[in-house]
């Protein structure tokens, strides 16, 4: 990879971004006030269920098949692609907050970067509600920097890890080495969720893990809240 490549993957797949990423456990914090997630084995389950079940068939998906458009120069598709990602996600709190991350990740990139993609996706996101999901512009942004599919995919599993290991220290609590040791482990299966998602089935892509829906939905609803969702 050139090296200027590889700082724009490390920028774009950095955990710290300011885009608010921080705030969001994506339904964890149920699992936790629900006594589902209650210790280090049982936050690796969960990491691990929620990638190979919902990740993987999702948003690792939509990354992938985003790029493919582009690499096809179509950008409707590409439009096509943000609506139906957003339609997958029956969650409020989970359909939102990937909205305001993607929002976020595109205008930190757009204000240093004019290319013609840019531009022509400022317009779009300018004129329609609910677009712009993360997955879709983390693609856009890791294509543009001619970053390649497979170390796309392989930063997007790797920051989405870090993140949920990240508010389940917080959560269930963790000690920091815990944590680590659940990301150690995670490494060794990255490598094949990357493969899987490239070799996955265009008919395979969007299934639904109901229980993580249910989850996030219940998150709304709880007594006290630490994350938006």
């Amino acid at each position: 990879m050139k090296i200027n490549a590889l700082l724009s993957l490390l920028h774009v797949a950095d955990p710290n971004l300011p885009i608010g990423g921080f705030s969001h456990s994506n339904g964890l914090e149920t699992y936790v006030q629900n006594n589902l997630v209650t210790d280090q084995e049982s936050t690796l389950l969960f990491l691990q269920k929620m990638m190979k079940n919902n990740i993987l068939h999702n948003d690792a998906s939509y990354v992938k098949l985003v790029y493919h458009a582009l690499e096809a120069n179509d950008f409707n598709q590409v439009i096509f692609l943000d609506s139906e990602c957003t339609a997958l996600k029956s969650p409020k709190e989970i359909r939102e907050g990937s909205h305001k991350l993607g929002t976020r990740l595109f205008k930190i990139f757009r204000s240093k970067n004019e290319h013609p993609l840019l531009k022509e996706l400022e317009s779009y996101i300018a004129s329609n509600k609910e677009v712009a999901n993360y997955a879709v512009i983390y693609s856009i942004v890791c294509f543009i920097s001619e970053i390649s599919l497979e170390e796309t995919l392989t930063a997007f599993y790797f920051s989405t890890a870090s993140g949920i290991i990240t508010n389940a220290v917080k959560l269930v609590p963790l000690g920091q080495l815990q944590g680590q040791e659940i990301l150690f482990k995670i490494q060794e299966e990255i490598e094949d969720w990357v493969h899987q998602t490239i070799a996955l089935d265009r008919d395979l892509v969007g299934i639904s893990n109901v229980g993580f829906d249910l989850r996030s939905m219940q998150h709304e609803r709880l007594y006290s809240r630490l994350y938006m969702s």
